[in-house]
């Protein structure tokens, strides 16, 4: 799927349908206003981390050797920032 090219008016007009198609089909949108592109609406990169991958991040900072405590911490920050996220019930009020 290409990426598709709206005006600003049709992308006000159907942002809802435009988002859906985004997160449902990895669609792409270029929003132009007056011919000229200004805006793209994409699929957000997943942005999930190990924490082998984090601590590559970090490493060549230059901040003080990290500590068991301090490891036991990243490691609970990252898997609570890459829990699968549970939608609400359209049940509960």
């Amino acid at each position: 799927m290409g990426v598709r090219t709206v005006s600003a008016t049709e992308a006000a007009k159907n942002f809802g349908s435009i988002l859906t198609e985004v997160r449902e089909r990895a669609a792409e949108y270029v929003v132009e206003h007056r011919g000229k592109a200004v805006a793209r609406i994409s699929p957000e990169e997943d942005r999930t981390l190990t924490v082998k991958e984090f601590l590559a991040l970090v490493a060549d900072r230059p901040w003080p050797p990290l500590d068991e405590e301090c490891l036991r911490a990243i490691e609970e920050g990252v898997a609570l920032w890459n829990r699968e996220e549970v939608p609400r019930s359209p049940w509960e009020r």
